[in-house]
C-alpha cells in the first residue's frame, strides 16, 4: 500500500479525477482519500512510479510518498 501527499487535490472533483486515474491505471486498485489532509491511500500492484507519473500528467502531482 501506498501513501501519497497531494497538496493540489483540493475538493471533491480533484478526488474523484485522482481516484480515476489510478483506477484507468489499475482497475482492482483501492483508493483511500483524506481530503482535509491531501493524503491518498493506494493499494494496487502497479508500481508507485507509474502511479505517480499518472497522477502528475492528470494535474495532481504527488509531492511525497510512503510505502506502507
Amino acid at each position: 500500500m501506498y501513501e501519497l501527499q497531494i497538496d493540489d487535490m483540493t475538493c471533491g472533483h480533484c478526488a474523484s479525477k485522482v481516484t480515476k486515474t489510478v483506477i484507468e491505471l489499475d482497475a482492482t486498485a483501492k483508493v483511500e482519500i483524506d481530503l482535509p489532509t491531501h493524503k491518498v491511500r493506494v493499494q494496487s500492484d502497479t508500481a508507485l512510479v507509474d502511479i505517480s507519473e499518472a497522477l502528475a500528467d492528470a494535474g495532481y502531482p504527488v509531492v511525497a510518498s510512503t510505502t506502507v
